[in-house]
């Protein structure tokens, strides 16, 4: 432990420098991560369909997304909360699909397309499976 201060002491400049590069690369992680990965900042596009949790206390819609000439379709579930003043979550994302089948197992269980999804916080992103 000795020789650590004692080289962090000879050179500040190193560990400064070594320090920097660890939280760049950090930030670089987590900036590809929410760009090309996660499935929040995904727009809504054709609804498909819509069913209220048995309970009341959600709503999933799934949504057809038209990715253009170049992507094929995809459907996006999102969920929202009926009560309290929560922002909806995108809870379901495929690709390659153009329905949106909706189904309530329980009050807190929905099916999209057969993929089960414990709500509030579970979620299905066929990219990672």
């Amino acid at each position: 432990m000795g020789r650590l201060k004692f080289f962090g002491k000879q050179h500040p400049f190193m560990v400064a420098l070594l320090l920097f590069a660890l939280a760049a690369v950090g930030l670089l992680i987590l900036a590809v991560n929410w760009l090309f990965f996660s499935i929040d900042r995904i727009e809504p596009g054709e609804l498909l369909a819509e069913e209220v949790s048995p309970g009341g206390e959600y709503t999933v819609r799934t949504y057809l997304n038209n990715g253009g000439a170049t992507v094929d379709y995809a459907v996006l579930g999102v969920l929202h909360f009926n009560q309290g003043n929560k922002n909806p979550r995108n809870i379901y994302w495929q690709y390659k699909v153009e329905t949106g089948a909706v189904e309530w197992h329980d009050a807190d269980t929905v099916r999209i397309n057969g993929q089960s999804i414990d709500v509030p916080d579970g979620k299905y992103d066929y990219r990672r499976p």
